[in-house]
């Protein structure tokens, strides 16, 4: 692969579990090169999470190879004055810090931002937290699940029965780690052009609500508050998942042209001119009858005929798919979405692992190495200060 875009670009991963692992995940997969600082003996608690007991029991949970592809583990005590040494001579040689600790925990290691300033001045340096470093919760503990109930996220998640749910993975840390991984990629421009380094304070609380669109936005235009719709887009009709012969298809005809083919496709043209059906509020304020009606008439063949049929005829359907139907996707080999790494267990198995979805002048973004075992890097940390340093110090003096 020709060069990344963030090639040479130094980052001190001190994240654990899921949103700032994914953000140095992206950032490594766009080129960077990620030392992740782990607790001696314990590491990332995502190493000992997943389905596999005997995984975990060697702290390579299925949660931490997800994530951590690409990086280098190095075991450092911050308690310890050597370890500490050894910290701070890799912070003068970094460019991006990321840290995902409650607020103000940074700064009672000894590390704030007047203390990061003396270290590095042209440090990005990236705190991820449930709530923000400002403000009445920041220093309250937060997981995924608890953002997922203050962002209002689970109030329109499932049906009027059945809400409020949990979104079935989780959502909160990822849309926080690409908020993340998009502000560092953004400061890092920002200090090519002044020279400066920057201080990014990430809520995964806010980039929740910002990453829930309409549900928010047409509140706070219309005043009307958001309901959980179940399976289908509050926006327009008909659009959700439908019943076919042999499975459930979600259709999104939401333009004009789009309903009048589906309903001549599916041999129901007269749902056209009904003047139920015939304008799109309409459509939306008589959902349950037109539902009814296209779920008669799609009854008439698998889902999978019905895919065919209306992406040939350009209104939008696809099926149902479980996790594993989906990843055996066509598309996704196509564009080399998944890698097969080395699996570190050293049981010569492989291991698969998720790529970004961006290709970069054409090319899939993929890891270089599989994800590290905790302090595989030790015996480098050394020399990884050194090489950081010195690549640090030509940089500031090269025009």
């Amino acid at each position: 692969m020709r060069v990344r875009p963030l090639e040479g670009i130094r980052v001190l991963d001190l994240t654990n579990v899921l949103a700032g692992p994914y953000c140095s995940y992206q950032l490594m997969l766009l080129g960077a090169e990620v030392v992740k600082i782990e607790r001696p003996g314990q590491g990332d608690l995502a190493r000992n999470l997943g389905p596999d007991p005997e995984l975990n029991r060697k702290r390579i949970g299925a949660s931490f190879l997800a994530q951590n592809a690409g990086k280098k583990s190095v075991e450092l005590d911050l308690k310890d004055t050597a370890d500490r040494a050894v910290f701070e001579d890799l912070l003068r040689g970094a460019d991006v810090l990321l840290e995902n600790f409650r607020a103000g925990v940074l700064t009672r290691m000894g590390y704030g931002q007047e203390r990061l300033d003396q270290l590095n001045p042209r440090l990005v340096c990236c705190s991820i937290s449930g709530f923000g470093q400002t403000g009445p919760m920041s220093a309250a503990p937060a997981y995924d699940q608890v953002i997922q109930g203050l962002s209002g996220m689970m109030s329109v998640t499932g049906t009027q029965d059945t809400a409020p749910l949990r979104v079935g993975f989780p959502v909160c840390d990822t849309t926080g780690g690409l908020a993340a991984g998009m502000a560092v990629s953004a400061a890092l421009v920002h200090r090519e052009r002044t020279g400066r380094g920057s201080r990014l304070d990430v809520s995964m609380l806010e980039t929740s609500l910002s990453a829930m669109g309409w549900a928010v936005s047409n509140f706070l235009v219309s005043g009307i508050p958001p309901e959980p719709m179940g399976d289908q887009n509050a926006t327009a009709a008909p659009s959700g998942t439908f019943s076919t012969g042999d499975g459930p298809l979600n259709i999104a005809a939401n333009q004009q042209r789009q309903f009048e083919d589906l309903c001549r496709l599916i041999d129901a043209p007269e749902l056209i001119t009904d003047p139920r059906f015939a304008e799109r509020e309409g459509r939306k304020t008589h959902r349950a009858a037109l539902n009814q009606a296209i779920n008669t008439a799609l009854a008439a063949r698998p889902a999978q005929e019905w895919e065919a049929m209306l992406t040939a005829a350009g209104v939008p359907a696809a099926r149902v798919l479980t996790v594993p139907e989906s990843l055996e996707q066509p598309q996704l080999r196509h564009r080399h979405f998944l890698s097969d790494l080395e699996h570190p267990d050293g049981s010569g198995n492989r291991l698969r692992v998720l790529g970004s979805g961006v290709l970069f002048d054409g090319e899939a973004l993929v890891p270089g190495s599989p994800p590290p075992l905790l302090g595989e890097h030790n015996r480098e940390r050394e020399q990884i200060a050194a090489r950081w340093t010195a690549d640090a110090e030509e940089e500031a003096v090269t025009p």
